[in-house]
């Protein structure tokens, strides 16, 4: 009988230094890409630009497809069907999310941003944010498994007035490819996660607009 692999298993590879620098070129290029996201640009516009500029900063291959969405889209789930001539309009939002490979570690990193002067569509891209720090200060504690944190999550989320979404529940990363591990959803896994192993996924909706926000980072340093 074969052992099972854990689901905190990296390759001969794998270094926390080169995962967090996968993490930092992940963050940095998500900023680079939303810098050229304009109005009047459609959603498949949007990922070519994507995907110039981080073949621009050298990244060696993607481990999973640029994904941009507009507007309404920015409800839906990652492995949704995007409407690549859906238009950004001139007070609108949407979320980047990329999973790029640099010196064989795989980064994974979202975020939203909002054109316009929408209070709420501000206020539903800051709070992601936010609720992604608030839970990741519990992961700080070193106490809660894969699935209180994101018990924790939900209670947070409808405290500030969001919905989560419950399909959104992070993932392992490591040495490229981690799926080899097959490591399951954060939100399901019963141990307190490792640093430079989970990628922590907050995916939240307006409670009666039709758009929402995504913020997704690399669990890593604990305070």
């Amino acid at each position: 009988m074969s052992t099972p692999v854990s689901r905190e298993a990296v390759g001969p590879k794998y270094s926390l230094a080169a995962m967090a620098h996968a993490r930092e070129q992940s963050n940095a290029a998500v900023r680079r890409i939303a810098a050229g996201i304009v109005p009047g640009m459609t959603e498949q516009q949007a990922n070519v630009h994507a995907r110039a500029v981080l073949d621009g900063m050298g990244m060696q291959r993607i481990w999973h497809p640029v994904i941009v969405r507009f507007g309404e889209a920015t409800l839906k789930k990652y492995n949704e069907r995007s409407d690549p001539d859906r238009v950004l309009g001139h007070s609108d939002i949407f979320f980047i999310d990329i999973g790029p490979v640099w010196d064989g570690h795989e980064g994974d990193a979202g975020d939203t941003f909002v054109v316009g002067d929408d209070p709420e569509m501000h206020a539903c891209a800051e709070a992601a944010r936010a609720l992604w720090h608030v839970v990741k200060a519990e992961w700080d504690k070193g106490e809660l498994t894969g699935q209180g944190l994101y018990s924790f999550a939900d209670a947070q989320a409808q405290a500030m007035g969001w919905r989560l979404n419950h399909d959104i529940k992070g993932h392992r990363v490591s040495d490229f490819p981690h799926a080899i591990y097959k490591a399951g959803d954060l939100g399901d896994y019963a141990g307190c996660p490792a640093a430079g192993l989970w990628i922590l996924e907050i995916q939240i909706a307006h409670p009666e607009r039709p758009f929402g926000a995504f913020y997704e980072d690399l669990l890593i340093e604990r305070a």
